[in-house]
């Protein structure tokens, strides 16, 4: 290669690489960007624990809670919780995994002789109050650690409430409810005639009773609603222990069709308790309003679970459905 050569290839190199520098100087003259002293849209940046879920509101004390609760629900809660696949209800009941509940409120812990309690209940003094179970159902395995209760537990007091005055009604003489604390009155429902509601200290008598108060069974099944009480007895957990149609095979309890009107121990085979068995005569409207409204009080001794229904009108609804269940329905009782 000659000098020519050489330098035309030295002319190349030098001319690329002005051509390089004079681009970004021109460059840099065109755009030429700075940083603002302040940035136009402004994004927040949450803290560190920010975001954490805020501490739930504290409950309301359990006065206020069991002055609306209701043993109806809280039967049909015992049902839907599952409870009754572990415990018994009624009085003398056997145990299973879990011993029986008949008068657990204000019984001591490990109330059941016989039944073996886990050391973390056997540990626990003094009787099952009203706050102790409201603790224990919230979440077992932290009120009595080391439990053999596999139940996880409820977070809504309301329902626990529900469940404790179904335990506290399944009882020969139930504990008295506990007392409002005072200054707790804002806690309480505030509509009068709402469940629980007073007005100067007084329940209201739709609340007390519901609809349906103070008039007799003859003046209630004027107005039952038979589509109203097969809801209920759907909802109160009824199929669970009776069957319905006609023929149909008993149950834990026996099959009701056409019960209304028949003797008290209607279904042939059907082992009834000497409780029932001691009641003459047929199921009129007013023995099965009787019935209905606290089994354990109209037959000690019953096998029945259920605790009742404290509502009339519902009563009424249900005796109006079972006398939809016969071929030639029961004259309704004259007002």
């Amino acid at each position: 290669m000659d000098s020519l050569e050489l330098n035309k290839a030295a002319a190349a190199v030098l001319l690329a690489g002005i051509a390089f520098v004079g681009s970004g100087l021109i460059g840099k003259a065109l755009v030429n960007p700075t940083i603002p002293d302040k940035v136009a849209i402004a994004i927040a940046v949450p803290e560190e624990n920010a975001g954490a879920a805020t501490a739930a509101p504290p409950e309301p004390p359990i006065g206020v809670l069991m002055a609306s609760a209701d043993a109806s629900r809280g039967e049909a809660l015992v049902r839907a919780q599952g409870c009754v696949a572990c415990h018994t209800f009624n009085k003398g009941g056997a145990a299973g995994v879990g011993p029986n509940l008949y008068g657990v409120v204000g019984a001591p812990h490990g109330h059941m002789e016989g039944f073996q309690y886990s050391n973390a209940l056997k540990s626990k003094q003094g009787p099952w109050t009203f706050e102790e179970l409201a603790q224990w159902l919230l979440k077992p395995s932290a009120y009595a650690p080391g439990t053999k209760m596999s139940y996880a537990g409820l977070a809504d007091p309301k329902k626990r409430a529900d469940i404790i005055e179904y335990l506290r009604t399944d009882a020969d003489n139930p504990e008295p409810k506990p007392p409002v604390e005072e200054g707790a009155a804002n806690a309480a429902p505030a509509n009068p005639g709402a469940a629980g509601a007073t007005t100067n200290g007084v329940q209201p008598a739709a609340a007390a009773g519901g609809a349906g108060a103070g008039q007799s069974i003859a003046q209630r099944m004027a107005s039952a609603d038979p589509k109203a009480g097969q809801a209920d007895t759907l909802k109160l957990g009824c199929n669970a222990c009776h069957t319905f149609n006609e023929g149909g095979k008993a149950g834990i309890g026996p099959n009701l069709y056409g019960v209304l009107g028949a003797p008290v121990g209607h279904m042939q085979g059907f082992a009834y308790s000497q409780g029932l068995k001691a009641h003459t005569g047929p199921w009129t409207y007013e023995e099965l309003d009787k019935w209905l409204t606290k089994p354990a009080a109209y037959a000690p001794g019953t096998k029945m679970t259920f605790v009742g229904v404290a509502n009339p009108k519902e009563r009424a609804d249900v005796i109006a459905y079972l006398r939809s269940l016969s071929p030639n329905p029961e004259p309704l009782p004259t007002p």
